[in-house]
């Protein structure tokens, strides 16, 4: 695609990465227009690093993981970036060139220090018709930008206003199920954390209803299944609601083993 530079000169493209190899080089593929892209890796042990190498606009910075929030903050402030903006991503993204042409044509004015993007999820490549994925800012000013750590995400702060694109980031995983499975232990003990650290008048209603147990291991994917039309994406929406469903139980039996256990470790 050919792109008349504009904005996309003050854009520097910024991916963390462990062990990214089934994902990295389709999305750097879609990075080519960038003069540099940064990644963060954590100490990657498959192929990850070697595929960055065959990318020549690719730098890689060494950091070892200990919050999703202090790897974002180390990565857009403290690993050289010249730009004015950055366009942060995760590495199972995939930029579309209608994205690329929109983001390439703002003319942001002052007040404006970032732009979501809402996504197009995918199971092995399949898009699904609608998922629980929400809208992410992912291109904003370095300046004044700032990631704070919630549960087991991490939410971006910053001081201006939020715009949302028009076209859309395609979310395409295809890491192992294994993979999928041995995070989610780790991100059911951080949320579960984060549910219990707060009165139930501060939470959402999603978040309320979790905190029940019983409840979202079984509404998630019939949800996903029914008002999500995950039943016309065949094995596809299947996949993706079982997923969901899992990623709720495991949350549920943390916050039971939480409960049970309070005051004991």
């Amino acid at each position: 695609m050919s792109i008349n530079q504009n904005l996309l000169t003050q854009v520097t493209p910024v991916i963390l990465t462990f062990n990214e190899a089934p994902n990295i080089a389709r999305i750097l593929a879609k990075l080519l227009w960038a003069e540099e892209v940064v990644v963060v890796d954590s100490g990657s042990t498959d192929q990850t690093l070697e595929i960055l190498t065959t990318f020549s606009n690719v730098r890689c910075v060494h950091r070892p993981f200990d919050s999703h929030a202090n790897q974002w903050n180390f990565a857009i402030k403290e690993t050289g970036i010249a730009t004015e903006w950055v366009l942060a991503l995760d590495a199972d993204y995939l930029l579309t060139d209608s994205l690329v042409a929109e983001m390439d044509a703002l003319s942001p004015t002052n007040d404006v220090d970032g732009y979501e993007t809402a996504f197009l999820y995918c199971i092995f490549g399949k898009p699904l018709r609608r998922t629980l994925y929400p809208p992410v800012t992912t291109l904003y000013r370095r300046k004044g930008a700032r990631y704070v750590q919630d549960g087991h995400t991490q939410r971006l702060k910053l001081p201006g206003t939020v715009q949302r694109l028009s076209a859309r980031i395609w979310h395409d995983d295809r890491k192992p199920l294994s993979r999928w499975l041995a995070s989610q232990a780790k991100y059911a003990d951080q949320e579960a954390a984060l549910l219990l650290s707060k009165p139930a008048s501060e939470l959402r209603i999603q978040d309320r209803l979790r905190r029940l147990m019983v409840i979202t291991p079984w509404l998630v994917p019939l949800y996903c299944m029914t008002v999500g039309r995950g039943a016309l994406d065949g094995w596809a929406g299947i996949y993706y609601a079982l997923q969901r469903g899992v990623a709720e139980a495991v949350l549920a039996l943390t916050l039971l083993e939480h409960k049970i256990f309070k005051g004991k470790k």
